[in-house]
């Protein structure tokens, strides 16, 4: 397979990919939470692995009067075989769909520049290659952003995981929130699967959601300045040798900021905010946290993105959308 032609130009990193070109070295790193990052102006697709980059690729995006939408998405289907219902059964091979309204990763023609009715084209063999290390719910983000890398870790940097603190008991974590809590949680209305936490300034509201099911919702007070704009975290493997600064007894996260400004550490972004969420809600949602889930900060409200997407999920086939658009 043509994949291993570009090992080489891996090694150097700094290569210049052309047109229908792509690098996969998914050995680097062999286990963790897996990340997509597009930029528009570079035409370009990067997979991380666990922080450390596995790939890249050329793309070809949405044409005037077609742009493919920036923000952050989580893989909502995936099909080997899909064709569109838009535009004479098309053929979209390898199809990961971001949107319900015809957004998708798949296999398609890349000519070096944006060339598609919205989505995200790829070169074949790297879409069965990406195809194969994602799952349903994994991070996709698409950015105007150019010359856009998150941290590249070496998978040596990551410590091993301390001895279990004491956390909430397993028993408390599926119950709902006590009488007289600022919160509600109600983990077994969602689905197994990729969890997503978003934290909005505007509406002073965290929200987690597991498989695009609301299982958890906090209120938040802001006595600081909040900051601004849209931050994205995936959570690594690992933790940090320091503790959580809301939870004492356990240790820090290790994130990997994916959009936004700033470090890697979220905690750090929101300190100067002053926020102030109920103890019990942040407790039981670190003890549900699994590598691969994202934090998405923004103060766009909850569910009104002017331009850009927060996240989209639901059920697989809503009412009255269309299946797939094609290119």
């Amino acid at each position: 397979m043509a994949v291993w032609h570009w090992l080489g130009l891996l090694a150097l990193g700094t290569a210049t990919l052309q047109p229908g070109q792509f690098r996969w070295t998914p050995e680097v790193a062999p286990a963790g939470p897996v990340l997509v990052l597009v930029s528009l102006p570079d035409q370009r697709a990067t997979v991380y692995r666990n922080g450390v980059r596995i790939g890249e690729a050329s793309v070809s995006t949405g044409k005037p009067g077609y742009e493919t939408p920036t923000g952050v998405f989580t893989i909502l289907q995936k099909k080997r075989e899909h064709y569109s219902n838009l535009y004479d059964d098309a053929p979209m091979p390898f199809m990961q769909r971001l949107t319900w309204d015809g957004v998708a990763l798949h296999a398609g023609h890349v000519p070096g520049y944006p060339a598609s009715h919205g989505c995200v084209r790829l070169p074949r063999d790297f879409a069965e290659q990406l195809f194969e290390v994602t799952s349903r719910g994994m991070t996709v983000v698409i950015t105007e952003r150019a010359d856009v890398a998150p941290m590249l870790a070496e998978p040596t940097l990551f410590p091993p995981v301390p001895k279990a603190a004491a956390g909430t008991p397993a028993s408390e974590l599926t119950l709902p929130a006590p009488a007289g809590a600022d919160y509600t949680w109600q983990p077994g209305v969602a689905p197994p699967g990729a969890l997503t936490v978003v934290l909005s300034t505007a509406d002073r509201q965290m929200v987690a959601l597991r498989e695009g099911v609301e299982l958890g919702r906090a209120a938040v007070s802001v006595t600081g300045t909040a900051p601004t704009g849209t931050r994205a975290y995936l959570l690594l493997d690992g933790v940090r040798s320091d503790v959580a600064p809301v939870l004492p007894d356990r240790p820090r996260r290790r994130w990997l900021r994916v959009l936004g400004e700033g470090d890697d550490d979220p905690a750090s972004a929101l300190a100067p905010a002053g926020l102030g969420i109920d103890p019990g809600f942040v407790a039981r949602l670190y003890d549900v946290l699994a590598p691969g889930a994202t934090l998405v900060v923004t103060d766009e409200p909850l569910g009104l993105t002017a331009g850009f997407t927060v996240l989209q999920a639901g059920d697989e086939n809503p009412p009255g959308q269309p299946q797939m658009e094609g290119q």
